[in-house]
């Protein structure tokens, strides 16, 4: 008997005790499932942390808040029935990680007050070690998502990352490479994040894509809703036009404004993908009114259905969706009220089912 015959069973087994209309108020797993880790088909990997956010702080808190707002969502969907049953829970919530986080951004804060004193943010050798040690700590959290991806991939589930803010995924994607000879990045999102570096930090949010693109497996990037980027990123998608397509929020508009159909769009959109496709979402994709505490909000953006039927165009292409990942959620200060969290888990729901039954002939009903 194999893995998935086995995990099968057990969830079986649990779901002659769950009553799917109480989820929330009995079991605390992800969306209020009676699933662990070890009986689920896919498994999100939570990474509280946000050392280079370079705006406003606090997607390190994402995973718990996402955590407890999904347990208010009732988990039938039209389009998904009983998707869930297949298994979807959220790995431990690594406390260390969290706490480096904390630590490394009073360090950061430190490094950006003397360099911007001194006019030098690079090279002032004053602030080489601590330059050094973010970078450092920041490559060992890549190697740490890495490894529990490859685990739970190991396994045969499906594996997701849940930011903290937009360089988490880093790890899930290098260890996809590992699995797969080549697959594109769908990137929602408002910013390009294809800077070298930024603030002079090798791993930034606001780098996230061009440390993908070193990946030499990620044949395509294909970037939707961007509305906010510099000239060395413009200049980096004008000279790779095989490799990136960029979809910008003001060409979508225009042509919404002009006539185009959404669905003609998204169309576009799809086919410029590879046949295995992986998620990347930045919840700043989105309308602000939509994400208002996320890190580096952007007028204009994606409403919610937009994006819920780009996403299900996806997986109801010929597309393999392989992985994803949720990033740059920041709750609210009233966290009884939280509407970030609220559309966090909800877009993480929507990633959660369409990956399942993007894969569903490779899992057992």
């Amino acid at each position: 008997m194999d893995n998935q015959q086995k995990r099968l069973q057990k969830r079986q087994r649990v779901l002659k005790k769950f009553n799917s209309g109480t989820n929330g108020l009995f079991n605390k797993g992800l969306f209020g499932l009676p699933f662990d880790v070890t009986e689920s088909e896919l498994v999100v990997i939570p990474v509280p942390w946000d050392v280079t956010t370079s705006f406003r702080d606090g997607s390190l808190e994402a995973p718990e808040a996402i955590l407890k707002a999904s347990w208010q969502i009732d988990l039938y969907n039209e389009e998904f029935e009983n998707t869930w049953q297949q298994g979807m829970a959220l790995d431990k919530i690594p406390t260390k990680w969290k706490e480096s986080s904390h630590e490394l951004k009073k360090l950061r804060k430190k490094i950006l007050h003397k360099a911007f004193k001194s006019q030098n943010v690079t090279f002032n050798t004053e602030l080489f070690n601590d330059y050094k040690n973010i970078n450092y700590l920041s490559r060992l959290l890549n190697e740490w998502v890495e490894q529990r991806a490859e685990h739970h991939l190991g396994l045969g589930k499906i594996v997701g990352v849940l930011g903290g803010d937009h360089s988490a995924p880093l790890g899930l994607m290098v260890a996809l490479s590992k699995m797969h000879d080549s697959f594109s990045v769908l990137q929602i999102d408002a910013h390009a994040d294809l800077r070298e570096k930024y603030e002079g930090f090798d791993f930034s949010h606001a780098s996230i894509m061009f440390n993908a693109l070193k990946i030499s497996q990620i044949e395509k990037l294909v970037q939707v809703g961007i509305r906010d980027y510099c000239d060395e990123e413009n200049k980096r998608i004008r000279e790779n036009p095989g490799r990136i397509k960029i979809f910008t929020d003001t060409q979508l508009k225009h042509h919404l404004f002009s006539g185009k159909t959404w669905a003609s769009q998204v169309k576009s959109i799809i086919s410029s993908l590879g046949e295995k496709v992986y998620i990347s979402f930045d919840i700043d994709g989105l309308d602000p009114y939509l994400c208002p505490n996320t890190g580096t909000p952007v007028p204009g953006g994606l409403s919610f259905d937009q994006v819920t039927y780009l996403l299900s165009e996806v997986q109801g292409s010929n597309k393999l969706i392989i992985g994803f990942d949720l990033c740059e959620v920041s709750p609210g200060l009233n966290k009884n009220e939280d509407w970030d969290a609220n559309v966090g888990m909800r877009i993480l729901y929507q990633l959660c089912s369409r990956s399942l039954l993007s894969a569903k002939n490779k899992i057992p009903a």
